[in-house]
């Protein structure tokens, strides 16, 4: 090789060090702002979710047979508690809500025992929900006490029911529960055996660790991670989802894409026919989603990283469904989702979210203004949900603890030359590896996030075969959360 080729291929190599180099100097942290002044949502009873565990033990060794009766007896008496919170439109402070939470939680492990009565125990609750979604209208929710009694209630009942769920065969979990069945006049279709009507909210869960994350990821940790709207067209019947994917922005989706997506759940949700609003224009949920349809197609709009619900320019899952509504006065989410948690706020700070009081498509299913309609789940998935969340919760553990996300930093040069390209495709409408809107760290540190899960969870599957070995049931939610620490540490992460 002649000295000429050489000084080239040496300066060749000076510059792709160089550009190396440059590609690799990190970005500047985002600035989050002020602490908040609220604070996430504990329920602080390791100790009572512990005696149930106790009891749950015992009844099993009594059996079934020998349990009939009492549960009978217990339904009644939760019945009744039912009728009297009904009668005197208990307020959140009300002690006879203390009594329904407590039959209801207690009654679901004699139900766990025997689930051939799960039925009887979903009708319970869906009873129940009906009745708390009614009196939470006469509710200050801008009270701590309405938020926390709402949420022990809704979220709680329905985490028993799934506890007594997955102490029994799959074939005994209720895919679908068809709960109010709140009257429209808007057109309707079918989804997942279930009549939807246009305007109709779907709250669902992804299975990706971020969904868990989402739905976790708020000072009243849920199930569900993603929201969309129902348009239904009232000549020919055809179903349209409008909603906003992170790789795409707002997009328009047939039925039969929205489900192929991976759904754990679903729920449906529907405005009330009783409200003002609803009777003076009963056509009112149609006409939200004519609009956000019309929208969707007009143009392209961007994902919105920053959960910014006060600029229409872009919009996140939960803004497509309330600018439909707003734009009619009829708000949704009454009380606003707050991110409290420091670690937390941290974590989807790295993200792109930038603020941290805003639209949780789990708080959603606690709007009074919104029955719940029918609730769908996956019965093969269903522990696999559970699993998703109780890693989740013991990451974001960790992330009050101090942990950060973290990436392989030598990778950083590569993740943005394939965010230029991403950006390249975006300019000509098509989707790129990493999406709009998503920086390329933000990118790295979402794959460590996956990396970390995944790790986790091949160690935490072991962890509850080990479990129901040794114990002959399931861990319930609390022995999930306790095995996912044993697991988290194992795969290397110390700060819990």
């Amino acid at each position: 090789m002649t000295g000429s080729k050489i000084k080239w291929l040496l300066i060749l190599t000076l510059v792709i060090i160089a550009v190396y180099a440059v590609l690799l100097i990190p970005e500047t942290p985002p600035v989050i702002g002020a602490y908040s002044t609220h604070s996430a949502f504990v329920w602080g009873q390791d100790e009572y979710w512990s005696s149930l565990e106790s009891e749950f033990r015992q009844k099993r060794d009594v059996g079934c047979s020998v349990l009939t009766d009492t549960i009978s007896s217990r339904m009644r008496a939760l019945d009744s508690i039912v009728y009297e919170v009904g009668a005197v439109r208990a307020a959140p402070s009300d002690p006879a809500l203390n009594n329904l939470e407590k039959a209801f939680f207690e009654l679901g492990v004699l139900i766990a025992v025997c689930p051939e009565l799960l039925r009887e125990y979903v009708r319970a609750f869906e009873q129940m929900r009906c009745l708390i979604k009614d009196l939470s209208l006469e509710w200050d929710l801008g009270s701590r006490e309405a938020s926390d009694r709402l949420y022990r209630l809704l979220y709680g009942g329905r985490t028993a029911v799934e506890e007594a769920m997955l102490q029994a065969e799959p074939g005994a979990i209720l895919e679908l529960e068809s709960v109010c069945d709140e009257p429209s006049k808007t057109p309707s279709a079918e989804i997942n055996g279930v009549q939807v009507h246009s305007g109709d909210i779907l709250i669902s869960r992804g299975g990706a660790p971020t969904s868990a994350l989402i739905a976790r990821g708020s000072d009243y940790a849920g199930n569900f991670s993603h929201a969309a709207l129902c348009h239904v067209d009232d000549s020919t019947g055809e179903i349209s989802i409008i909603e906003a994917h992170i790789e795409c922005g707002v997009t328009v989706s047939t039925r039969e894409q929205y489900l192929n997506d991976k759904k754990l759940r679903i729920m449906v949700l529907r405005p009330r026919s009783d409200l003002p609003s609803m009777m003076v224009d009963p056509m009112l949920p149609h006409r939200a989603a004519c609009l956000a349809l019309d929208m969707a197609r007009s143009n392209h709009i961007p994902y919105d990283f920053e959960m910014n619900t006060r600029d229409d320019s872009r919009l996140f899952c939960s803004e497509v469904v309330s600018s439909a509504y707003d734009s009619l006065d009829f708000p949704l989410w009454k009380k606003l989702s707050h991110i409290s948690e420091p670690g937390l706020r941290s974590w989807l700070a790295a993200f792109g979210v930038r603020n941290f009081t805003t639209q949780e498509p789990s708080d959603l299913e606690y709007d009074p203004q919104l029955r719940v309609v029918a609730e769908w789940r996956d019965p093969e998935t269903l522990m696999e949900d559970h699993i998703d969340n109780a890693i989740i919760d013991v990451m974001l553990e960790g992330a009050s603890n101090g942990d950060r996300l973290e990436y392989t930093w030598y990778m950083l040069p590569a993740a943005r030359v394939i965010k230029l390209y991403s950006v390249i495709l975006n300019c000509f409408g098509e989707v790129g590896p990493i999406p709009e809107g998503m920086g390329a760290t933000s990118a790295l540190q979402n794959q460590w996030l996956s990396e970390q899960h995944r790790g986790t969870k091949i160690i935490l599957k072991k962890k509850i075969s080990e479990f129901r070995k040794a114990n002959g049931y399931s861990p319930p939610y609390w022995e999930l959360v306790r095995l996912a620490r044993e697991a988290y540490k194992s795969h290397g992460r110390t700060s819990l």
